[in-house]
């Protein structure tokens, strides 16, 4: 069965998007990008809410020339992944996505369920929060960037609920950006 697992940049105070919406300190160097491009191999399916779908929609309009060696790699990634988007106002989506049919548990589940390779992959605050609200959470990743925001939208739901976690992997980036992995333990 497929793991899930939920990866974000986050400041050091807990936010993935500060209080005005921006995310800009998370700007990775070379080196923290390259840390996703490892990542994103091992994904098999994403699955995302709208508004970082749009977002992502980004990797698949850019023009080639103006990207990085590394840049395109992640394109050539990243565009070509299946994703499940979850949408309210979205009609369509681009070749390799498709939107929802059934409720996130149904599709993680589902989606855990089929055969292949490659993690299932949860992006986008809200989605990652029900996610983890439902206990469908395997694993936890986060790139902790050393800024304090004061405010916006958390890496964690504020649910009150109790999760064990142990400590898989870390590594400190020149940047001072610091990766953590940790497997849930329930």
């Amino acid at each position: 069965m497929r793991s899930v697992t939920y990866s974000m940049n986050v400041s050091l105070d807990g936010y993935i998007v500060g209080p005005d919406g921006s995310f800009q300190w998370t700007e990775p160097d070379d080196e923290v990008f390259r840390s996703h491009i490892e990542e994103v191999r091992h994904v098999g399916t994403y699955v995302i809410g709208r508004r970082l779908y749009e977002t992502m929609r980004y990797w698949e309009t850019v023009n080639d020339a103006e990207l990085s060696a590394d840049q395109r790699v992640w394109a050539d990634l990243w565009n070509p992944l299946p994703k499940v988007v979850f949408s309210r106002t979205l009609s369509e989506v681009g070749d390799a996505a498709r939107l929802a049919s059934g409720s996130l548990a149904e599709e993680i589940e589902r989606l855990r369920a089929e055969p292949g390779e490659g993690t299932v992959a949860v992006g986008g605050a809200e989605l990652a929060a029900q996610a983890a609200d439902l206990g469908l959470i395997d694993e936890y990743i986060v790139r902790i960037y050393p800024v304090l925001v004061g405010g916006g939208v958390p890496f964690f739901a504020r649910n009150e609920r109790f999760v064990g976690l142990e400590l898989t992997a870390t590594r400190t980036f020149p940047s001072n950006v610091v990766y953590l992995r940790y497997r849930v333990t329930r």
